[in-house]
């Protein structure tokens, strides 16, 4: 009878954690008053590492939804050279600069199994929490610097969907977020490949996220994407 409750609730609670890398190039602009860069052309930049962990905890009690943690930490780094219109130079001709862009989000997602066999969808909403920073600093002469700050806090909508291949700890599956508002938009995509064996879940894929957003006089128009890898842990 121990037994075969144990086998009972495995099938019905579930948590896990993982561990990510994601392998990502950037490419768009972010503007602070007047001040518009290129982050790919004029300011060079590169990953530094890209971390992402995340947590999820399922249960049987069909009327509360489970829940999944994600942070993602990105950085990025370079040296390029900016014109002198742009105002933190202020004079002739063009100068070298560094940069680095810093941005971490954190997700709160509530989710529902909509399907929960061969075949996993999920669905809810994702509470995600921005903040981020461009800093553009001269190299030599005044050594001015150029700060673009974001933050704030967005919901989206999540959806989840998974195809298990019997017997074999395959699977293929898909993943996203998304919202536009305002003027505003966010999304965040990953499709992925997967193998569980024992307690051990190994996963690669492809990840893209999208960021059009403005606060006051400051805008972030970026795209975010790459190959991923992770390692986790299911009970």
């Amino acid at each position: 009878m121990v037994m075969t409750s144990s086998m009972a609730m495995s099938d019905v609670l579930g948590v896990g954690a993982t561990v990510s890398y994601w392998d990502s190039d950037l490419s768009g602009e972010a503007a602070n008053n007047s001040d518009v860069v290129d982050l790919e052309n004029d300011l060079n930049l590169s990953s530094d590492g890209n971390a992402n962990l995340e947590a999820y905890f399922e249960h049987p009690v069909p009327i509360l939804p489970n829940i999944r943690l994600n942070r993602t930490s990105i950085e990025q780094s370079g040296s390029g050279e900016l014109s002198a219109d742009f105002d933190v130079i202020q004079g002739v001709g063009s100068v070298d600069v560094k940069s680095d862009l810093d941005l971490t989000q954190f997700d709160v997602t509530l989710y529902y199994e909509i399907l929960d066999n061969w075949a996993n969808v999920d669905l809810g909403i994702t509470g995600r929490t921005l903040d981020g920073e461009l800093i553009v600093r001269e190299q030599g002469g005044a050594a001015r610097v150029s700060r673009t700050e974001f933050e704030g806090t967005i919901p989206m909508g999540y959806l989840a969907a998974q195809i298990d291949m019997p017997f074999t700890g395959v699977s293929v599956g898909a993943q996203g977020n998304i919202i536009s508002y305002d003027g505003d938009s966010i999304s965040d995509f990953n499709a992925y490949g997967q193998y569980e064996i024992s307690l051990l879940r190994l996963r690669a894929g492809y990840r893209q996220m999208s960021i059009d957003y403005e606060d006051s006089d400051d805008t972030l128009d970026v795209k975010i994407g790459g190959p991923f890898a992770s390692v986790g842990l299911t009970f």
